[in-house]
């Protein structure tokens, strides 16, 4: 439950982002566009999100179309990374095996630079 509460609330927080923000517009508009999405492995918990400079959309479950995908060992596994959501938290997941990027890495260093500005 907790994990799906993050999740929406993330997606609020972009679109909350994209209004207020003119650094985060910048840096989206740059970006043209990132479709990416969140799950636990066994796709018990999903949310996508695809971003452009036009506008946020959040949505349930992983449409296979995305740039990018962060599937999480668990929910508690994805909880315990993304409340710290730091370069090295995501390569230790990745190392022990409790996160797997489905994408490009390159993607996912624009979405961190991207979220940064939230």
């Amino acid at each position: 439950m907790k994990l799906r509460v993050m999740l929406w609330l993330l997606g609020v927080m972009l679109k909350r982002a994209l209004r207020r923000k003119p650094r985060f517009r910048e840096r989206l508009a740059e970006m043209r566009g990132l479709d990416w999405g969140i799950a636990t492995e066994d796709l018990s918990i999903a949310r996508h999100y695809r971003m452009s400079p036009k506008g946020i959309e959040s949505g349930t479950g992983l449409p296979v179309d995305l740039d990018l995908e962060l599937r999480f060992e668990d929910a508690a596994s994805a909880v315990r990374i993304l409340r710290k959501p730091t370069q090295q938290a995501f390569l230790d997941g990745m190392m022990a095996g409790r996160v797997r990027l489905v994408g490009d890495s390159g993607d996912l260093t624009r979405l961190q630079k991207l979220l940064r500005d939230i």
